[in-house]
């Protein structure tokens, strides 16, 4: 690792506690028992695809590659462990980081669907976050949706040129703001205002949530950045492996 990363990473870990000290925050996992079972059920169906697409996916990718479930199983952690700071809100939900940005940039956006299902389940179960039957609608906001727009994102910075780490920065916190925003029309959809409906019920939501996620989307972006910056450093050759191409 040069100097010159080894500061961009000091530098990045002071702006990542600085945005994380937030007084308080309302937006992401729904909890258990928030959802009719309608939409409980129709949101799981709706995930069921993505799933048995990253369940073939990680699959095929461990029968080429088995060095690359290092890096899998880190991605699934790196998941776990950040998504799991939460803050519960008054509006049924809790505002966090997703983590999701990095498996999606690493690995595309069906294989974390699985980490995220798997870390969605365990913290159900263990810490009381999230909850089982709100869990197909928690996995198609945070393991599917965001990370699809993380690495849509990440692919078009990458046609237009974009740095590579800035893409990675961009792809990451906006994966996780969009991830918040799906949330909100999933309670929307649920609850809608008398007085406008679903419309007004999502921007009720949104406007509750923007001002806690966005601080919350940037420490994620930044946090998901020093990471690839350590694996480009420490891991070259298990990212040649899955075909992570690092730009000059």
């Amino acid at each position: 690792m040069t100097q010159k990363q080894k500061k961009l990473i000091a530098a990045i870990a002071v702006c990542s506690i600085a945005f994380g000290i937030y007084p308080a925050a309302n937006a992401m996992h729904i909890m258990e028992g928030y959802l009719p079972g309608t939409y409980c059920i129709a949101w799981g169906v709706l995930s069921l695809p993505f799933l048995a697409a990253g369940f073939l996916k990680i699959r095929k990718t461990l029968n080429e590659n088995r060095r690359s479930l290092t890096l899998l199983a880190m991605a699934g952690a790196f998941i776990f462990v950040i998504s799991s700071l939460k803050i519960p809100s008054v509006t049924g939900s809790c505002s966090h980081m997703t983590g999701t940005g990095l498996g999606a940039i690493l690995f595309g956006p069906c294989t974390v669907s699985i980490l995220g299902i798997i870390v969605l389940i365990f913290q159900a179960i263990l810490l009381a976050h999230g909850g089982l039957t709100t869990l197909g609608a928690n996995t198609f906001s945070m393991a599917i949706a965001g990370p699809v727009v993380t690495y849509i994102l990440y692919k078009l910075c990458q046609k237009c040129k974009v740095n590579h780490l800035v893409s990675v920065f961009l792809a990451a916190a906006l994966g996780d703001l969009f991830t918040y925003c799906v949330t909100s029309v999933q309670l929307a959809l649920a609850y809608p205002s008398e007085a406008g409906g679903v419309l007004a019920s999502t921007a009720k939501f949104l406007s509750v949530f923007a001002p806690t996620q966005v601080p919350l989307a940037i420490v994620e972006g930044l946090l998901t950045t020093a990471v690839i910056i350590c694996l480009e450093s420490f891991a070259g050759a298990e990212l040649k492996l899955i075909g992570y191409k690092k730009e000059a």
